[in-house]
Protein backbone atom coordinates (compact mmCIF):
# COMPACT_ATOMS: atom_id res chain seq x y z
CA UNK A 1 0.00 0.00 0.00
CA UNK A 2 2.98 2.29 0.71
CA UNK A 3 4.90 1.31 -2.44
CA UNK A 4 1.53 1.94 -4.41
CA UNK A 5 1.65 5.17 -3.11
CA UNK A 6 -1.95 5.37 -2.25
CA UNK A 7 -1.60 9.69 -1.50
CA UNK A 8 -1.24 10.33 -5.23
CA UNK A 9 -4.54 9.97 -5.99
CA UNK A 10 -5.23 12.84 -3.56
CA UNK A 11 -2.84 15.32 -5.84
CA UNK A 12 -4.65 18.04 -8.00
CA UNK A 13 -4.20 18.35 -12.03
CA UNK A 14 -0.30 19.37 -12.83
CA UNK A 15 1.15 17.94 -10.06
CA UNK A 16 3.69 15.26 -10.69
CA UNK A 17 3.93 12.23 -9.29
CA UNK A 18 7.96 12.28 -9.66
CA UNK A 19 10.15 15.63 -9.64
CA UNK A 20 12.77 16.00 -12.74
CA UNK A 21 16.55 16.84 -11.01
CA UNK A 22 18.86 17.36 -13.35
CA UNK A 23 21.90 17.32 -11.41
CA UNK A 24 21.64 21.39 -10.41
CA UNK A 25 23.66 23.30 -8.14
CA UNK A 26 21.91 25.77 -6.14
CA UNK A 27 24.23 28.72 -7.01
CA UNK A 28 23.22 27.52 -10.39
CA UNK A 29 19.79 28.39 -9.87
CA UNK A 30 20.37 32.14 -9.03
CA UNK A 31 22.81 32.14 -12.39
CA UNK A 32 19.80 30.93 -14.70
CA UNK A 33 17.08 33.14 -12.75
CA UNK A 34 19.49 35.84 -13.60
CA UNK A 35 19.97 34.98 -17.18
CA UNK A 36 16.05 35.17 -17.92
CA UNK A 37 15.35 38.17 -15.72
CA UNK A 38 18.33 40.57 -14.88
CA UNK A 39 16.40 43.35 -14.64
CA UNK A 40 14.00 42.39 -12.56
CA UNK A 41 14.34 42.89 -8.86
CA UNK A 42 15.29 40.04 -6.73
CA UNK A 43 15.69 41.13 -3.34
CA UNK A 44 13.93 44.09 -1.66
CA UNK A 45 14.39 44.81 1.73
CA UNK A 46 11.40 46.94 3.73
CA UNK A 47 11.97 48.36 6.72
CA UNK A 48 8.79 50.53 7.10
CA UNK A 49 6.65 53.34 5.00
CA UNK A 50 6.67 56.90 5.37
CA UNK A 51 3.59 58.98 5.36
CA UNK A 52 2.58 59.24 1.61
CA UNK A 53 3.65 55.53 1.39
CA UNK A 54 7.03 56.76 0.75
CA UNK A 55 8.79 53.24 1.31
CA UNK A 56 12.68 53.13 3.24
CA UNK A 57 13.91 50.21 1.45
CA UNK A 58 16.36 48.85 -0.47
CA UNK A 59 15.98 47.13 -4.24
CA UNK A 60 18.78 44.67 -5.43
CA UNK A 61 18.07 43.15 -9.31
CA UNK A 62 19.10 40.20 -10.28
CA UNK A 63 22.17 40.65 -12.49
CA UNK A 64 23.50 43.18 -8.99
CA UNK A 65 22.59 39.84 -7.12
CA UNK A 66 24.56 37.51 -8.89
CA UNK A 67 27.44 40.48 -9.12
CA UNK A 68 27.24 40.90 -5.40
CA UNK A 69 27.21 36.99 -4.73
CA UNK A 70 30.27 36.91 -7.16
CA UNK A 71 32.59 39.75 -5.29
CA UNK A 72 31.41 37.98 -2.11
CA UNK A 73 32.61 34.62 -3.55
CA UNK A 74 36.47 36.54 -4.47
CA UNK A 75 36.38 38.42 -1.08
CA UNK A 76 36.43 34.83 0.92
CA UNK A 77 39.04 33.50 -1.56
CA UNK A 78 41.23 36.33 -1.20
CA UNK A 79 40.64 36.19 2.14
CA UNK A 80 42.17 32.38 2.31
CA UNK A 81 39.34 30.83 2.99
CA UNK A 82 39.72 27.18 0.69
CA UNK A 83 36.76 25.13 -0.33
CA UNK A 84 34.93 23.14 1.83
CA UNK A 85 35.53 25.23 4.57
CA UNK A 86 32.65 26.05 7.05
CA UNK A 87 31.18 29.78 7.11
CA UNK A 88 29.16 30.61 9.66
CA UNK A 89 26.36 33.52 8.66
CA UNK A 90 24.58 34.85 11.87
CA UNK A 91 22.00 37.58 10.83
CA UNK A 92 18.58 38.17 10.45
CA UNK A 93 16.73 38.46 7.11
CA UNK A 94 18.64 41.30 5.19
CA UNK A 95 19.89 41.37 1.86
CA UNK A 96 23.47 40.86 2.62
CA UNK A 97 22.34 37.08 3.97
CA UNK A 98 21.22 36.43 0.91
CA UNK A 99 24.36 37.87 -0.54
CA UNK A 100 26.50 35.41 1.71
CA UNK A 101 24.68 32.21 1.30
CA UNK A 102 25.11 32.04 -2.95
CA UNK A 103 28.54 33.54 -2.53
CA UNK A 104 29.99 30.71 0.05
CA UNK A 105 28.49 28.33 -2.39
CA UNK A 106 29.98 29.97 -5.14
CA UNK A 107 33.38 29.60 -3.27
CA UNK A 108 33.07 26.00 -2.79
CA UNK A 109 32.24 26.51 0.80
CA UNK A 110 29.55 25.50 2.98
CA UNK A 111 27.04 27.51 5.18
CA UNK A 112 26.37 27.32 9.17
CA UNK A 113 23.27 28.58 9.33
CA UNK A 114 23.52 30.76 13.18
CA UNK A 115 20.85 31.92 15.38
CA UNK A 116 21.11 35.58 15.92
CA UNK A 117 19.72 35.37 19.52
CA UNK A 118 22.24 32.48 20.56
CA UNK A 119 24.32 33.66 23.91
CA UNK A 120 28.19 33.31 23.90
CA UNK A 121 27.76 29.92 24.73
CA UNK A 122 25.56 28.60 22.44
CA UNK A 123 27.98 30.21 19.57
CA UNK A 124 30.89 29.01 21.11
CA UNK A 125 29.40 25.06 21.35
CA UNK A 126 28.23 25.45 17.72
CA UNK A 127 31.58 27.00 16.33
CA UNK A 128 33.92 24.68 17.52
CA UNK A 129 31.27 21.89 16.70
CA UNK A 130 31.44 23.40 12.75
CA UNK A 131 35.04 24.31 12.62
CA UNK A 132 34.12 27.45 11.07
CA UNK A 133 36.67 30.10 10.99
CA UNK A 134 35.01 32.64 9.33
CA UNK A 135 31.62 34.18 10.64
CA UNK A 136 29.79 37.11 8.99
CA UNK A 137 27.76 39.08 11.78
CA UNK A 138 25.86 42.11 12.76
CA UNK A 139 28.41 44.44 14.39
CA UNK A 140 26.07 44.84 17.41
CA UNK A 141 26.61 40.60 18.01
CA UNK A 142 30.19 40.72 17.82
CA UNK A 143 30.40 41.26 21.82
CA UNK A 144 28.81 37.83 22.04
CA UNK A 145 32.19 36.14 19.89
CA UNK A 146 34.37 38.16 21.42
CA UNK A 147 33.71 37.06 24.92
CA UNK A 148 34.18 33.18 23.87
CA UNK A 149 36.57 34.04 20.49
CA UNK A 150 39.57 32.47 21.78
CA UNK A 151 37.94 29.22 22.26
CA UNK A 152 36.84 29.03 18.78
CA UNK A 153 38.82 28.24 15.62
CA UNK A 154 37.32 31.61 14.33
CA UNK A 155 39.90 33.88 11.88
CA UNK A 156 37.91 35.98 10.26
CA UNK A 157 34.90 37.92 11.33
CA UNK A 158 33.37 39.93 8.36
CA UNK A 159 30.99 42.77 9.91
CA UNK A 160 28.07 44.22 8.51
CA UNK A 161 25.07 46.21 9.22
CA UNK A 162 21.22 46.96 8.35
CA UNK A 163 22.64 49.81 6.78
CA UNK A 164 24.80 49.06 4.60
CA UNK A 165 22.18 47.86 2.02
CA UNK A 166 20.94 50.79 2.02
CA UNK A 167 21.72 53.85 -0.47
CA UNK A 168 20.80 57.94 -0.31
CA UNK A 169 18.76 59.38 1.26
CA UNK A 170 17.77 56.44 3.93
CA UNK A 171 21.29 55.25 4.94
CA UNK A 172 22.45 57.82 7.15
CA UNK A 173 18.76 58.04 9.11
CA UNK A 174 18.23 54.65 9.41
CA UNK A 175 22.04 54.08 10.41
CA UNK A 176 21.17 57.03 13.14
CA UNK A 177 18.50 54.90 14.33
CA UNK A 178 20.17 51.53 14.46
CA UNK A 179 22.76 53.23 16.88
CA UNK A 180 20.40 54.91 19.18
CA UNK A 181 18.89 51.51 19.64
CA UNK A 182 22.13 49.44 20.26
CA UNK A 183 21.35 47.76 17.26
CA UNK A 184 25.00 49.10 15.30
CA UNK A 185 28.29 49.44 17.22
CA UNK A 186 31.98 50.29 16.76
CA UNK A 187 34.04 47.59 16.27
CA UNK A 188 37.73 48.34 16.25
CA UNK A 189 40.03 47.51 13.07
CA UNK A 190 42.02 44.84 13.98
CA UNK A 191 43.68 41.87 12.09
CA UNK A 192 41.15 39.46 11.25
CA UNK A 193 38.59 42.12 11.12
CA UNK A 194 36.61 42.96 7.74
CA UNK A 195 33.80 44.87 6.55
CA UNK A 196 31.33 43.56 4.26
CA UNK A 197 31.13 47.17 2.17
CA UNK A 198 34.87 46.90 1.54
CA UNK A 199 34.78 43.81 0.95
CA UNK A 200 32.13 43.87 -2.32
CA UNK A 201 34.17 47.25 -3.19
CA UNK A 202 37.71 45.62 -3.58
CA UNK A 203 37.11 41.86 -4.44
CA UNK A 204 36.71 41.07 -8.68
CA UNK A 205 33.10 40.17 -9.98
CA UNK A 206 34.64 37.33 -11.15
CA UNK A 207 33.61 33.71 -8.57
CA UNK A 208 36.08 31.52 -8.60
CA UNK A 209 36.68 28.55 -10.21
CA UNK A 210 35.26 25.31 -8.37
CA UNK A 211 35.25 21.60 -8.43
CA UNK A 212 31.57 20.96 -7.13
CA UNK A 213 28.84 17.82 -7.44
CA UNK A 214 25.56 17.51 -6.34
CA UNK A 215 26.35 14.89 -3.60
CA UNK A 216 28.42 17.98 -2.11
CA UNK A 217 27.52 19.34 1.71
CA UNK A 218 26.78 22.79 1.46
CA UNK A 219 24.51 23.21 4.38
CA UNK A 220 25.07 22.80 8.20
CA UNK A 221 21.80 23.02 9.72
CA UNK A 222 21.51 22.73 13.59
CA UNK A 223 18.70 20.71 15.63
CA UNK A 224 18.23 18.98 18.51
CA UNK A 225 20.01 16.03 19.42
CA UNK A 226 18.70 13.42 21.45
CA UNK A 227 21.72 13.67 24.02
CA UNK A 228 20.71 17.77 24.75
CA UNK A 229 23.66 18.66 22.57
CA UNK A 230 22.87 20.39 18.99
CA UNK A 231 23.85 18.23 16.35
CA UNK A 232 24.36 19.42 12.17
CA UNK A 233 22.34 18.10 9.71
CA UNK A 234 24.53 17.67 6.66
CA UNK A 235 22.09 19.16 3.63
CA UNK A 236 23.47 18.75 0.26
CA UNK A 237 23.23 20.94 -2.91
CA UNK A 238 20.24 17.62 -4.11
CA UNK A 239 19.10 17.70 -1.03
CA UNK A 240 17.93 21.31 -1.49
CA UNK A 241 17.64 21.51 -4.91
CA UNK A 242 14.96 18.80 -4.81
CA UNK A 243 13.18 20.25 -2.41
CA UNK A 244 12.70 23.24 -4.06
CA UNK A 245 11.51 21.65 -6.99
CA UNK A 246 9.08 19.95 -4.78
CA UNK A 247 7.79 23.30 -3.89
CA UNK A 248 7.34 24.18 -7.54
CA UNK A 249 5.16 21.49 -8.49
CA UNK A 250 3.41 21.65 -5.24
CA UNK A 251 2.33 25.29 -7.09
CA UNK A 252 0.90 24.13 -10.58
CA UNK A 253 0.05 27.93 -11.16
CA UNK A 254 3.77 29.14 -9.90
CA UNK A 255 4.15 32.51 -11.96
CA UNK A 256 8.30 32.36 -12.89
CA UNK A 257 9.48 35.72 -12.67
CA UNK A 258 6.18 36.67 -11.67
CA UNK A 259 5.66 35.89 -7.75
CA UNK A 260 6.28 38.24 -4.84
CA UNK A 261 7.77 36.20 -1.68
CA UNK A 262 7.42 38.14 1.66
CA UNK A 263 10.17 36.59 3.31
CA UNK A 264 9.52 37.74 7.12
CA UNK A 265 10.23 33.65 9.01
CA UNK A 266 13.72 33.19 9.86
CA UNK A 267 16.24 32.68 7.23
CA UNK A 268 18.90 31.18 9.65
CA UNK A 269 15.87 28.59 10.06
CA UNK A 270 15.60 25.47 7.34
CA UNK A 271 12.07 25.85 6.91
CA UNK A 272 12.49 29.96 6.09
CA UNK A 273 15.82 29.29 4.07
CA UNK A 274 14.70 26.96 1.71
CA UNK A 275 10.66 28.07 1.20
CA UNK A 276 10.93 31.54 0.82
CA UNK A 277 15.15 32.51 -0.12
CA UNK A 278 16.17 29.71 -2.01
CA UNK A 279 12.41 28.91 -3.36
CA UNK A 280 11.69 32.24 -4.75
CA UNK A 281 15.05 32.96 -6.08
CA UNK A 282 14.93 29.63 -8.23
CA UNK A 283 11.74 30.61 -9.60
CA UNK A 284 13.14 34.39 -10.33
CA UNK A 285 10.82 36.33 -8.21
CA UNK A 286 10.76 38.89 -5.86
CA UNK A 287 11.56 38.27 -2.40
CA UNK A 288 10.79 40.72 -0.14
CA UNK A 289 12.67 40.66 3.08
CA UNK A 290 12.03 42.27 6.29
CA UNK A 291 14.25 42.24 9.63
CA UNK A 292 11.85 41.46 12.26
CA UNK A 293 8.86 39.28 11.23
CA UNK A 294 6.77 40.61 14.99
CA UNK A 295 6.18 43.62 13.70
CA UNK A 296 2.66 42.31 12.59
CA UNK A 297 1.15 46.18 10.96
CA UNK A 298 4.47 46.53 8.78
CA UNK A 299 3.92 43.05 7.71
CA UNK A 300 -0.31 43.86 6.39
CA UNK A 301 1.13 47.11 4.88
CA UNK A 302 3.78 45.12 3.17
CA UNK A 303 1.36 42.62 1.44
CA UNK A 304 -1.24 45.69 0.71
CA UNK A 305 1.00 48.20 -0.83
CA UNK A 306 4.00 45.24 -2.85
CA UNK A 307 0.75 42.94 -3.78
CA UNK A 308 2.83 40.01 -1.95
CA UNK A 309 1.40 36.43 -3.25
CA UNK A 310 3.36 33.89 -1.56
CA UNK A 311 3.83 34.31 2.26
CA UNK A 312 5.51 31.23 4.04
CA UNK A 313 5.32 30.96 7.60
CA UNK A 314 4.08 29.45 10.85
CA UNK A 315 0.53 29.63 12.77
CA UNK A 316 1.40 32.45 14.87
CA UNK A 317 2.24 35.01 11.96
CA UNK A 318 -1.22 33.88 10.65
CA UNK A 319 -2.39 34.32 13.92
CA UNK A 320 -1.31 37.95 14.65
CA UNK A 321 -2.77 39.26 11.33
CA UNK A 322 -6.06 37.58 11.77
CA UNK A 323 -6.21 39.51 15.29
CA UNK A 324 -4.45 42.58 14.17
CA UNK A 325 -7.05 45.52 15.09
CA UNK A 326 -6.33 47.18 11.35
CA UNK A 327 -6.43 44.25 10.00
CA UNK A 328 -9.93 45.34 7.72
CA UNK A 329 -7.55 48.54 6.66
CA UNK A 330 -5.60 46.56 4.57
CA UNK A 331 -6.57 44.68 0.92
CA UNK A 332 -4.39 41.53 1.60
CA UNK A 333 -6.30 39.70 -1.66
CA UNK A 334 -3.20 39.70 -3.41
CA UNK A 335 -1.96 36.62 -1.29
CA UNK A 336 -1.98 33.18 -3.73
CA UNK A 337 -0.98 30.44 -1.08
CA UNK A 338 1.04 30.37 1.73
CA UNK A 339 2.56 27.35 3.35
CA UNK A 340 2.32 27.23 7.25
CA UNK A 341 5.07 24.67 9.19
CA UNK A 342 7.01 24.63 12.12
CA UNK A 343 4.16 23.51 14.14
CA UNK A 344 0.32 22.38 13.99
CA UNK A 345 -2.20 25.22 12.27
CA UNK A 346 -5.64 25.29 13.85
CA UNK A 347 -8.97 24.89 11.61
CA UNK A 348 -10.34 28.26 12.47
CA UNK A 349 -6.64 30.00 12.03
CA UNK A 350 -6.89 28.57 8.41
CA UNK A 351 -10.47 29.49 7.95
CA UNK A 352 -10.24 33.10 8.62
CA UNK A 353 -7.04 33.56 7.15
CA UNK A 354 -8.31 32.24 3.81
CA UNK A 355 -11.62 34.59 4.61
CA UNK A 356 -9.84 37.78 4.72
CA UNK A 357 -7.35 37.39 1.98
CA UNK A 358 -8.89 35.39 -0.63
CA UNK A 359 -6.16 32.95 -0.74
CA UNK A 360 -5.10 29.82 0.10
CA UNK A 361 -3.29 28.13 3.61
CA UNK A 362 -1.99 24.71 3.79
CA UNK A 363 -0.21 22.88 6.44
CA UNK A 364 2.78 21.18 5.79
CA UNK A 365 4.81 18.99 7.14
CA UNK A 366 8.66 18.65 7.72
CA UNK A 367 12.27 18.43 9.29
CA UNK A 368 15.14 19.87 9.55
CA UNK A 369 16.41 16.32 8.02
CA UNK A 370 14.45 16.78 5.47
CA UNK A 371 15.08 20.16 3.75
CA UNK A 372 12.42 20.76 5.20
CA UNK A 373 9.35 19.69 3.36
CA UNK A 374 7.94 16.02 3.28
CA UNK A 375 4.53 16.28 3.33
CA UNK A 376 1.88 18.74 2.36
CA UNK A 377 -2.18 19.16 1.87
CA UNK A 378 -2.68 20.23 -1.80
CA UNK A 379 -3.13 23.78 -2.23
CA UNK A 380 -6.73 22.98 -4.48
CA UNK A 381 -7.41 19.49 -3.57
CA UNK A 382 -8.89 18.27 -0.80
CA UNK A 383 -7.70 19.31 2.77
CA UNK A 384 -8.55 16.94 5.73
CA UNK A 385 -9.09 18.89 9.09
CA UNK A 386 -5.73 17.94 11.38
CA UNK A 387 -3.89 16.38 8.39
CA UNK A 388 -0.38 17.19 7.51
CA UNK A 389 -1.74 16.50 4.45
CA UNK A 390 0.53 14.01 2.08
CA UNK A 391 4.04 13.39 0.69
CA UNK A 392 5.00 15.81 -2.14
CA UNK A 393 6.66 14.68 -5.37
CA UNK A 394 9.36 11.96 -5.31
CA UNK A 395 8.72 11.38 -1.54
CA UNK A 396 7.86 8.19 0.39
CA UNK A 397 6.12 8.27 4.32
CA UNK A 398 5.47 4.99 5.33
CA UNK A 399 4.25 4.14 9.39
CA UNK A 400 6.14 1.84 11.24
CA UNK A 401 5.72 -0.17 14.67
CA UNK A 402 7.84 1.19 17.38
CA UNK A 403 9.94 -1.64 18.15
CA UNK A 404 12.66 -3.36 15.47
CA UNK A 405 12.06 -6.81 14.51
CA UNK A 406 15.06 -9.32 15.49
CA UNK A 407 16.68 -8.51 11.93
CA UNK A 408 16.72 -4.86 12.62
CA UNK A 409 13.92 -4.29 10.72
CA UNK A 410 10.55 -2.78 11.02
CA UNK A 411 6.63 -4.09 10.31
CA UNK A 412 4.79 -1.28 8.26
CA UNK A 413 1.48 -0.12 9.99
CA UNK A 414 -2.14 -0.82 8.43
CA UNK A 415 -4.32 2.54 7.29
CA UNK A 416 -5.77 3.56 11.04
CA UNK A 417 -2.71 2.43 13.21
CA UNK A 418 0.22 4.28 14.78
CA UNK A 419 3.51 3.94 14.71
CA UNK A 420 6.48 5.72 13.94
CA UNK A 421 6.57 8.02 10.49
CA UNK A 422 9.59 7.64 8.25
CA UNK A 423 10.22 8.97 5.19
CA UNK A 424 12.37 8.29 2.15
CA UNK A 425 13.41 10.66 -0.98
CA UNK A 426 15.79 12.83 -2.42
CA UNK A 427 15.57 15.78 0.39
CA UNK A 428 16.52 13.28 3.19
CA UNK A 429 20.28 14.97 4.72
CA UNK A 430 23.45 13.04 3.41
CA UNK A 431 23.53 12.42 7.90
CA UNK A 432 24.58 14.24 11.10
CA UNK A 433 27.68 16.46 10.67
CA UNK A 434 30.56 14.49 13.16
CA UNK A 435 28.37 12.26 14.38
CA UNK A 436 27.80 8.83 12.99
CA UNK A 437 26.18 7.56 16.16
CA UNK A 438 23.66 9.73 15.54
CA UNK A 439 22.52 9.17 11.96
CA UNK A 440 22.64 5.14 12.50
CA UNK A 441 20.26 5.74 15.01
CA UNK A 442 17.38 7.87 13.04
CA UNK A 443 18.25 6.52 9.12
CA UNK A 444 18.01 2.23 9.18
CA UNK A 445 19.47 -0.04 7.10
CA UNK A 446 17.02 0.23 4.39
CA UNK A 447 17.45 4.44 4.20
CA UNK A 448 14.25 5.59 5.84
CA UNK A 449 14.56 8.20 8.02
CA UNK A 450 12.79 8.00 11.37
CA UNK A 451 11.18 10.94 12.47
CA UNK A 452 10.71 10.36 16.06
CA UNK A 453 6.68 11.33 15.43
CA UNK A 454 4.00 9.19 16.16
CA UNK A 455 1.81 9.42 13.06
CA UNK A 456 -0.97 7.50 11.75
CA UNK A 457 -2.71 7.07 7.63
CA UNK A 458 -6.11 7.68 6.70
CA UNK A 459 -7.72 5.28 3.68
CA UNK A 460 -6.92 7.97 1.36
CA UNK A 461 -3.12 7.97 1.97
CA UNK A 462 -3.76 11.35 4.31
CA UNK A 463 -1.41 11.05 7.22
CA UNK A 464 -2.04 12.86 10.76
CA UNK A 465 0.75 13.15 13.61
CA UNK A 466 -0.37 11.97 16.82
CA UNK A 467 2.02 12.45 19.02
CA UNK A 468 6.39 12.48 19.62
CA UNK A 469 8.07 9.82 20.15
CA UNK A 470 11.13 11.88 21.47
CA UNK A 471 10.81 14.78 24.19
CA UNK A 472 10.99 18.11 22.22
CA UNK A 473 9.54 20.53 22.38
CA UNK A 474 8.43 22.73 19.68
CA UNK A 475 7.52 26.48 19.89
CA UNK A 476 6.32 29.01 17.54
CA UNK A 477 8.05 26.68 14.95
CA UNK A 478 11.65 26.58 17.00
CA UNK A 479 12.98 22.78 18.14
CA UNK A 480 13.88 23.19 21.91
CA UNK A 481 15.61 20.18 23.40
CA UNK A 482 14.15 19.68 26.85
CA UNK A 483 17.81 18.43 28.04
CA UNK A 484 19.76 21.35 26.72
CA UNK A 485 17.72 23.87 29.17
CA UNK A 486 17.94 21.23 32.11
CA UNK A 487 21.89 21.60 32.00
CA UNK A 488 21.92 25.08 32.44
CA UNK A 489 19.31 24.81 34.90
CA UNK A 490 21.82 22.41 36.81
CA UNK A 491 24.31 24.69 36.37
CA UNK A 492 22.95 27.20 38.63
CA UNK A 493 24.22 27.06 42.20
CA UNK A 494 20.74 26.51 43.97
CA UNK A 495 19.38 23.81 42.13
CA UNK A 496 19.69 20.63 42.89
CA UNK A 497 17.03 19.17 40.53
CA UNK A 498 15.42 19.86 37.52
CA UNK A 499 13.27 19.04 34.29
CA UNK A 500 12.25 21.07 31.80
CA UNK A 501 8.64 19.84 29.50
CA UNK A 502 6.88 21.22 26.69
CA UNK A 503 2.94 22.37 27.82
CA UNK A 504 0.32 23.06 25.43
CA UNK A 505 0.19 27.22 24.58
CA UNK A 506 -2.41 28.90 22.47
CA UNK A 507 -0.33 31.08 20.75
CA UNK A 508 3.60 29.21 20.65
CA UNK A 509 1.86 25.59 20.03
CA UNK A 510 3.99 24.72 23.17
CA UNK A 511 5.83 26.28 25.47
CA UNK A 512 8.41 25.58 27.99
CA UNK A 513 7.92 24.96 31.15
CA UNK A 514 10.87 24.13 34.22
CA UNK A 515 10.00 22.04 37.06
CA UNK A 516 12.69 22.51 40.33
CA UNK A 517 13.68 21.48 43.11
CA UNK A 518 16.17 23.58 45.23
CA UNK A 519 19.12 22.67 47.35
CA UNK A 520 18.06 22.36 51.11
CA UNK A 521 17.89 25.90 52.88
CA UNK A 522 17.98 27.97 49.65
CA UNK A 523 15.71 29.76 48.78
CA UNK A 524 15.08 31.37 45.07
CA UNK A 525 12.33 33.20 42.67
CA UNK A 526 11.16 32.72 39.20
CA UNK A 527 12.65 36.27 37.91
CA UNK A 528 16.13 34.99 39.19
CA UNK A 529 15.66 31.52 37.66
CA UNK A 530 14.57 32.97 33.88
CA UNK A 531 17.38 35.87 34.42
CA UNK A 532 19.84 32.95 34.81
CA UNK A 533 18.64 31.14 31.85
CA UNK A 534 18.59 33.96 29.57
CA UNK A 535 22.22 34.69 30.23
CA UNK A 536 22.42 31.02 28.73
CA UNK A 537 19.94 30.16 26.24
CA UNK A 538 18.70 31.73 23.23
CA UNK A 539 15.29 33.64 23.91
CA UNK A 540 13.12 30.95 22.55
CA UNK A 541 14.45 28.44 24.69
CA UNK A 542 14.07 30.41 28.07
CA UNK A 543 11.30 29.27 30.54
CA UNK A 544 8.63 31.08 30.86
CA UNK A 545 7.19 29.07 33.77
CA UNK A 546 9.12 27.94 36.84
CA UNK A 547 7.40 25.33 39.18
CA UNK A 548 8.89 25.16 42.61
CA UNK A 549 8.53 21.71 44.15
CA UNK A 550 9.84 20.20 47.23
CA UNK A 551 10.00 16.73 44.68
CA UNK A 552 9.52 15.58 41.01
CA UNK A 553 7.93 12.40 40.19
CA UNK A 554 10.23 9.61 39.57
CA UNK A 555 9.99 5.62 38.36
CA UNK A 556 11.39 2.81 40.36
CA UNK A 557 14.45 3.40 39.80
CA UNK A 558 14.67 7.13 39.98
CA UNK A 559 14.17 8.62 36.23
CA UNK A 560 12.60 11.34 36.63
CA UNK A 561 9.12 11.14 34.71
CA UNK A 562 8.96 14.10 32.52
CA UNK A 563 5.57 12.78 30.89
CA UNK A 564 3.65 12.77 34.45
CA UNK A 565 4.24 16.28 34.56
CA UNK A 566 3.31 17.10 30.81
CA UNK A 567 0.03 14.95 31.64
CA UNK A 568 -0.71 17.16 34.81
CA UNK A 569 -0.33 20.14 32.94
CA UNK A 570 -2.96 19.03 30.10
CA UNK A 571 -5.42 18.27 32.61
CA UNK A 572 -5.18 21.74 34.97
CA UNK A 573 -5.66 23.26 31.35
CA UNK A 574 -8.52 20.99 30.78
CA UNK A 575 -10.28 21.82 33.98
Amino acid sequence: MYDAKLWTKNYETGVPKEVDYQGQLIHQTLDAAAAKYPNKIAVRMLLRYLPLGIAIQSKMTYRELVEATDRFAAALQNMGVKPGARVSVMLPNIPQQVVAFYGILKAGCVVVNTNPTYTSREIEHQLQDSGAETVLMLSSLYSRLESVKDKTPVKRVIITDVPDSLGFPFKSLVEKQVRAGGLMVDVADEPGIFRYTDLLATSPAKAPSISAKPDDVVLLQYTGGTTGVPKAAMLTHANLINNVLQLAAWLPGLEYGGEKTLGAIPFFHVYGMTVAMLFTIYSGSELIVTPDPRRTELVLEIIHREKVSLYPGIPTMYTAIINHPKVSEFNLRSVKACMSGGMSLPVEVQRRFEEITGGKLIEGYGLTETSPVACANPVNGIRKAGSIGVPVSSTQVAIVALDQREDGGYDLVEPGGEGELVIKGPQVMAGYWQRQDETDKVIDKDGWFHTGDIAKMDEDGCFYIVDRKKDLIIASGYNIVPREVEEVLYMHPKVQEAVVAGIPDSKRGETVKAYVVLKEGQSSSVDEIRTFCKENLAPYKVPVFVDFRSELPKSQVGKILRRVLVEEEKAKQAG
